[in-house]
């Protein structure tokens, strides 16, 4: 057990003394060879890569690019936080960015320090939900290969770490049968959940709520894989990031904009999937809200009920429960920077500290930094002992056999 001293002549942790902490939220920038040091031969320069082009460092797969290879993340090497424009959304490269956030020696040192006992991670560059690999190349076999060598990747960053470092691997969610094989493929290699797009419809797939994909949720349940749905993680999420805050709003008040955006973004998937009768038939299946908060989760909660047995009481008649009754059963969220007003403990217990687990989303623009957990300290000695045990690391550490 990591036990959370306080830091000499620093904050005072003393009041998370005891904790296990597990962060369920981090990212993990792609390192720019992750791809060519396991390609086949033949594949080297079709698998994703790094080229400069006009003196910018870009990824490219089969011939085309699909975004910079930059820092994918906002932490510099002196853990200074800087703003996203100038950092992740700026001029910054893989080497300006904290080599913790793409060296897993470096992360795994950062986290000792930290007081931080494991990490579940996910994608930068491919998108957040492996998106950016399909909206860039239509050959599935060049596809697939390329979502088991990040995969295998991955696999290999978990076993050398010891299950501290948690990466969740990503689907081939153009194709729901690839999608068995894959996860099927990744709980032998070790991995304790899958990370999934919340919109397969833009690569093709049918829309999660279509019994097609009841075979892929009974492999999930059945292996004890947690469906991960990040924010952004799809083509419509990050669509409705840009067109959420008005074009006169200042360059660097837009992110800001977007990401709380997102935050309620995740609630349409809570929404669809309560509705969709897809916990009836697959009632031991999880999921998880990942790096969207818990603040608007008892209200959606209440709306849910109310708006299915004001617009469709028939359907309603058809669940087994009441629709929020699946977020107690089905889902976990995540959160790091809330308060609950004063009250996070009132928040908690309308949310259930049985669904709820710590992140701090290292290294990324609201990232709790430089020092996460004399951040949260005053807050989580506020809450109940049974209650800060589970959602800083009890919940995570049962939810990922840690």
């Amino acid at each position: 057990m990591t036990v959370i001293q306080p830091t000499e002549g620093g904050p005072d942790v003393s009041g998370l003394a005891g904790l296990r902490v597990v962060d369920a939220d981090a990212h993990m920038t792609e390192r720019h060879d992750l791809f060519t040091e396991r390609a086949p031969k033949g594949y080297e320069d079709r698998v994703p890569h790094v080229e400069k082009i006009d003196g910018v460092d870009m990824w490219v797969i089969e011939g085309k690019t699909f975004g910079k290879a930059g820092s994918g993340g906002t932490v510099d090497h002196d853990g200074k936080k800087h703003a996203f424009r100038d950092s992740q959304g700026g001029s910054w490269g893989i080497g300006d960015v904290h080599p913790a956030a793409w060296d897993p020696a470096a992360r795994l040192a950062l986290m000792d320090e930290l007081g931080i006992h494991a990490q579940v991670q996910y994608p930068n560059a491919i998108g957040i939900g492996g998106q950016n690999l399909r909206n860039s190349v239509k050959d599935e076999v060049l596809l697939r290969l390329c979502v088991e060598l990040y995969n295998d990747a991955m696999a290999e960053v978990q076993a050398e770490s010891g299950n501290r470092l948690l990466p969740m691997p990503i689907m081939p969610a153009w194709d729901i049968a690839a999608c068995v094989r894959e996860a099927e493929r990744c709980a032998a290699l070790g991995y304790r959940g899958v990370n999934m797009t919340a919109d397969p419809q833009d690569s093709g797939s049918p829309d999660l709520g279509h019994p097609d994909w009841d075979p892929f949720w009974e492999v999930c349940a059945g292996l004890k894989l947690p469906v991960h749905f990040h924010i952004g993680a799809s083509q419509t999420a990050l669509s409705y990031f840009g067109t959420t805050y008005w074009p006169s709003q200042d360059t660097y008040v837009k992110p800001a904009i977007g990401g709380a955006s997102l935050f309620q973004n995740n609630s349409r998937v809570l929404l669809n999937s309560a509705y969709s009768g897809m916990f009836d038939r697959h009632p031991t299946l999880q999921m998880v809200s990942v790096e969207s908060g818990i603040g608007w989760i008892p209200f959606m909660l209440e709306a849910m009920d109310y708006e299915l047995e004001e617009n469709a009481p028939k359907h309603a008649e058809k669940l087994n429960k009441l629709p929020s009754e699946y977020f107690r059963d089905n889902w976990y969220a995540t959160f790091w920077f809330e308060t609950g007003r004063g009250d996070l403990q009132h928040l908690i217990d309308q949310v259930g500290e049985d669904r709820i687990m710590f992140e701090t989303d290292f290294p990324h623009p609201t990232c709790l930094h430089p020092d996460p957990l004399s951040m949260v300290s005053d807050k989580i000695s506020s809450l109940r002992p049974e209650t800060q045990e589970k959602v800083m690391g009890g919940n995570a550490a049962r939810l990922y056999r840690i």
